[in-house]
């Protein structure tokens, strides 16, 4: 082995390829004692993430249920309120109308006696 001007020792190109191949050795075996799909920690680890999953989706299957119904809700108080502001509306305009006929009534009776009056004085 050869020394360099540093002090470090050099590597031959055997001592390379023997770590190179123990690397991927290393990295092969790593891989290998992953645990299969089949294995039984890997099913409940997958089993808990579905109930997770399962469960967000009600949540979110109730806040959408929930969020109609309020909206439902509102919806139909608008339209309680919109028919209670029609029907005051029409009272409105009912009494509005026998107002201006009262009024048109008590007219006609004045000028009907102003005419008379005219008529007895001649």
């Amino acid at each position: 082995m050869l020394r360099s001007v540093s002090g470090m020792k050099q590597k031959d190109f055997g001592e390379r390829l023997s770590a190179a191949r123990n690397a991927k050795q290393a990295m092969a075996d790593k891989f290998r004692q992953r645990p299969r799909p089949d294995d039984p920690a890997v099913a409940e680890r997958r089993a808990a993430r579905e109930a997770v999953s399962a469960a967000r989706d009600a949540r979110i299957a109730k806040r959408e249920a929930d969020r109609l119904a309020e909206n439902a809700r509102i919806a139909t108080e608008r339209e309680a309120i919109a028919v209670e502001h029609a029907e005051q509306e029409k009272r409105a305009a009912a009494e509005k109308k026998a107002s201006d006929a009262k009024l048109e009534a008590e007219r006609k009776a004045a000028r009907d006696a102003r005419y008379a009056a005219r008529k007895a004085r001649k």
